[in-house]
């Protein structure tokens, strides 16, 4: 039977993918870190255990605890609630380190089924005699993505031998105390840390592509400090493989490498007849190390952490923008060149110097000159450069797992986040040489200081949407006076909702002409402009008068003369006539005026009416109590008051 063009392409991919294995091989190192057992002292001592390539390692550090091995679910395959099994330590207890056995399910369901149970770390115990291994994840699909990126605790192996020791001590019911020792993990040979990441542009490879875009996002701003302050030397690389040369024509070789088959990438989507193709990979691979070439050659390195995280943002694959265009928007964004003027006056020879500098950007030319040729038939020596790194030397491995960090020459091993990785990098400084950004976590970059971070800004208002945070510049649309600006935050921002119209007008169109002011800007949620009544255009750049004569036909009674005027009209009567606009007609003044003195006399009328009613009352009022008065003093002279009693006579 036949193979269909896909399943071909895709074993065609897994023949790639076996040489890309292939041509990686040698020496894998397995990164190691003491474990101390402290009692009892049948098994006292030091051993070695592989640090496990997720969770959070200690970095720097040391954790102590006491060794359990479960009656039950001795793999850790199944949840440790389904027995009744809880390792959470007890108020003033050492925390717990749980020994399981290795087999039958991953090691990461291994550590996530204890981590849920309340152990602090776990010691998995090999199975089989051998030299120890890496214990990486699995692939992030389908119920293990859903536990492997949540894993916080250490893990390690141990080999075999040392395993039973710990289990027989345990099970005779001595007390095994432990210590996991990750302080010499990292050697630290001089002043200044060099660590540098092994990466991929791709950003549709399921969860570990998602972990690596917000990792950039979230470290970019601490690395940015490390390297301005001098304490590290950061350098990024990329993954490529080739293609055999009997392979090269072949249509998968011709859509997943460049160079004629030299250097290659997989297919993002793992199929050959839709979606991007290998070589797009390749090529905003190397896109992105010109980028941190040439960001070296200005002193500026830390760019790179820039363009990887707002390309990330403003080209996935998923929106159909995974292109040289967005890629090069990116960079001029960020790459403006930025011209500053300083003056210098020295008082003692009386001479004012004025000196203009300017700080280099990325050139776009530059940057392509790097890229070289795709289709020549020759090497690329930027991308030669990253298949020889990828051979290990010295006492470093060959780099096979993807994404890999390495710090001073030592694969990183743990989950890749942001407080995990500062936490294994500053173990690279002697103790006490670290720098201040290891003591703390307040971290502050300025980017917005430089080329306003590449963020959107009003030049006229001084407003910006560039933020400085602890995980490094972000462009977000501002608030200002309580209203919100909306976009993306790197080319536009806009004013939106109750109170816009207030700052700038909004961005929309206005104009002032003879001490009347006309504006586009309407307060609403929309941010939309609209050009005000007797007007027409976008709103936004420009509004042009309408002739309202003409097109609104105003003016239409047969009396009416029309005359446009700047964002209105005005309509004229002919002889002893008025103009009622609500209306749109004409009536005669003599009318008017007619009316109006008959509205005049009968309001007079009425006023004077509603004074003599006033006069009148005024007067009564008085007079009533004048008249009352009088009479009260007559009967005063001629009538006794009630409280007057009678002179009594005396007779002799």
């Amino acid at each position: 039977m036949g193979c269909s063009t896909r399943s071909k392409g895709r074993i065609l991919l897994g023949i790639l993918l076996l040489i890309f294995s292939e041509f990686v091989v040698g020496r894998f190192v397995v990164e190691k870190n003491s474990l101390r057992v402290t009692s009892p002292d049948s098994i006292k001592g030091i051993h070695d255990s592989a640090i496990g390539n997720f969770g959070i390692p200690q970095y720097g550090g040391s954790l102590a605890g006491t060794a359990v091995y479960p009656k039950e679910n001795k793999k850790g395959c199944k949840s440790f609630d389904d027995f009744g099994i809880s390792f959470k330590d007890k108020a003033g207890a050492l925390p717990n380190f749980v020994l399981v056995d290795r087999g039958d399910c991953f090691f990461a369901l291994k550590v996530w089924n204890a981590q849920n149970a309340g152990a602090a770390a776990v010691l998995v115990a090999d199975n089989i005699d051998e030299p120890l291994i890496t214990m990486n994840s699995p692939e992030e699909a389908g119920a293990s993505a859903k536990y492997i990126s949540n894993i916080t605790i250490p893990s390690a192996l141990i080999d075999k031998s040392f395993g039973e020791n710990l289990k027989n001590a345990i099970s005779s019911g001595d007390m095994v105390n432990v210590n996991l020792d990750w302080r010499e993990a990292v050697p630290h040979p001089d002043d200044r840390v060099e660590y540098e990441l092994w990466t991929n542009s791709n950003d549709e490879c399921g969860v570990k592509c998602d972990m690596m875009i917000e990792f950039v996002k979230d470290f970019k701003g601490v690395a940015q400090v490390l390297e301005k302050g001098g304490y590290t030397k950061f350098t990024p690389h990329y993954i490529t493989w080739y293609c055999p040369q009997a392979f090269t024509i072949s249509r998968q070789c011709k859509s997943q490498c460049i160079n004629q088959g030299r250097y290659c990438a997989p297919d993002p989507e793992q199929d050959f007849s839709s979606g991007y193709e290998g070589k797009d990979v390749v090529l905003e691979n190397l896109r992105q190390l010109c980028v941190f070439r040439l960001a070296n050659e200005t002193e500026k390195p830390w760019l790179w952490w820039n363009y990887v995280n707002d390309f990330q943002i403003r080209c996935p694959m998923k929106e159909k923008k995974y292109n040289k265009e967005c890629a090069d928007s990116v960079i001029s964004s960020l790459g403006n060149r930025t011209c500053l003027s300083s003056q210098i006056i020295c008082l003692h020879v009386m001479f004012i110097l004025f000196h203009f500098w300017c700080i280099p950007g990325l050139d776009l030319k530059k940057i392509e000159k790097c890229m070289g040729d795709s289709n020549a038939d020759s090497d690329n020596p930027v991308l030669k450069e990253e298949q020889d790194a990828q051979v290990g030397k010295g006492s470093r491995g060959d780099v096979t797992i993807l994404p890999t960090l390495m710090v001073n020459d030592r694969q990183y091993r743990g989950k890749l986040e942001r407080g995990a990785v500062l936490k294994a990098i500053c173990s690279g400084f002697e103790e006490t040489t670290e720098p201040s950004v290891c003591l703390s976590g307040d971290v502050e970059t300025n980017e917005c200081l430089d080329n306003n971070g590449g963020c959107w800004q009003d030049k006229t208002s001084n407003f910006t949407a560039c933020k400085d945070t602890f995980r490094g510049r972000v462009c977000e649309c501002p608030i200002v006076n309580g209203v919100q600006f909306k976009g993306d935050g790197y080319n536009s921002c806009v004013a939106s909702g109750p109170g816009r119209c207030k700052l700038g007008n909004g961005g929309c169109w206005h104009e002032n002409r003879n001490g009347i002011t006309f504006s586009a800007c309407v307060d609403n949620e929309d941010g939309k402009c609209a050009c005000p009544s007797g007007f027409k255009g976008d709103g936004v750049k420009s509004c042009g008068d309408i002739d309202e004569c003409l097109e609104k036909k105003a003016c239409q009674c047969p009396e009416c003369s029309c005359k446009n005027t700047w964002g209105s009209y005005e309509c004229t009567c002919g002889k002893d006539l008025l103009y009622i606009r609500d209306h749109d007609t004409c009536i005669s003044k003599r009318a008017t005026g007619e009316k109006f003195s008959w509205v005049a006399v009968w309001l007079i009328l009425i006023a004077l009416a509603m004074a003599a009613g006033g006069a009148y009352l005024v007067y009564r009022y008085r007079w009533r109590s004048y008249m009352d008065s009088e009479v009260r003093a007559i009967m005063a002279q001629y009538m006794p008051l009630d409280s007057q009693h009678e002179v009594p006579s005396h007779q002799k």
